[in-house]
């Protein structure tokens, strides 16, 4: 019965909810999670819970040494699911409902400065196929702010370089960003010259390949990402989400506002955007705390 319930909440977040990997991942995880417990500890199942057993849970994750921000998303997820549950009549109430997580100590995202990313894009040198490919990679990336899983998710029909923009498909939504000159420079170098020798099938549709022609994976970026931080010798802890993050705040330092920045980004809520106001007003008081002589 719980693997059935958590089967079709998987089917509900793909296919109605738009929900992407990571989310649907983390979500049906932390129940199954939580289902094992049911069972193993208290010998009953996803249906039989009460709020106290969802609170009881929380402790015993904090017990074990979970951090508030798991324990949060734990809480988002069961809420979730057994929202889906009342939905469909299997359930009479979400016993989630109206119980509180730890406070989250707020983490802001790592930002580079302009001179870091424009050390951080140079690093690729454009001698060979790999470097002319993660070039217009890391260029791309910072032009658009997209997320990594919607980098290697294009193809090439999303791509239109005479009139300097990309179409990103995510979430049940499509959206369109521009491009500045230096990044349809690079893709144009690697769309004519590089991709074509790249490609182990003709009919590959994927924009970005690994060195074995077929589409860039997560995991392989990830790779490429560290590997020109360590060349560039920033010592930031830079992830696949940084240059999308820089680029949000770099935009808002220069008088974009927050709405064009909202719709590039794909988010649906201004909320999400909204952090890196926060960002900036951060950095402009640490620097207003080492700039001011009376400070």
């Amino acid at each position: 019965m719980a693997m059935d319930d958590i089967a079709r909440y998987g089917a509900y977040l793909a296919e109605e909810k738009h929900a992407s990997q990571n989310t649907i991942s983390s979500y049906l995880r932390d129940v199954t999670q939580f289902a094992g417990y049911l069972e193993s500890s208290l010998g009953c199942g996803l249906r039989d819970v009460g709020r106290e057993t969802v609170q009881e849970y929380m402790a015993w994750m904090q017990g074990r040494g979970k951090s508030a921000a798991s324990i949060t998303r734990f809480l988002a997820s069961v809420k979730s699911f057994y929202s889906f549950l009342l939905a469909e009549g299997a359930v009479a109430e979400n016993p989630a409902k109206g119980v509180t997580s730890a406070k989250v100590e707020r983490k802001y995202p790592e930002i580079l400065t302009a001179k870091e990313v424009e050390l951080f894009l140079e690093q690729p040198q454009c001698v060979d196929a790999k470097g002319f490919r993660d070039h217009a990679m890391l260029e791309l990336l910072y032009a658009t702010g997209i997320r990594v899983s919607e980098l290697i998710s294009l193809d090439m029909d999303d791509l239109n370089l005479a009139a300097g923009f990309i179409r990103c498909a995510s979430k049940g939504k499509e959206r369109i960003i521009p491009l500045y000159h230096t990044a349809v420079k690079a893709l144009q170098d690697y769309v004519r010259n590089v991709r074509p020798q790249l490609i182990a099938d003709s009919g590959e549709e994927a924009l970005f390949v690994n060195m074995n022609g077929e589409r860039m994976s997560r995991q392989g970026f990830w790779k490429i990402i560290k590997h020109y931080q360590e060349k560039a010798g920033i010592e930031k802890d830079i992830t696949p989400h940084t240059l999308r993050h820089s680029f949000a705040v770099h935009l808002l330092e220069n008088g974009a506002d927050l709405r064009s920045i909202q719709e590039m980004l794909g988010h649906a809520d201004i909320s999400s955007t909204q952090i890196y106001t926060h960002v900036v007003k951060r950095q402009l008081k640490d620097v207003y705390q080492k700039a001011h002589p009376r400070a």
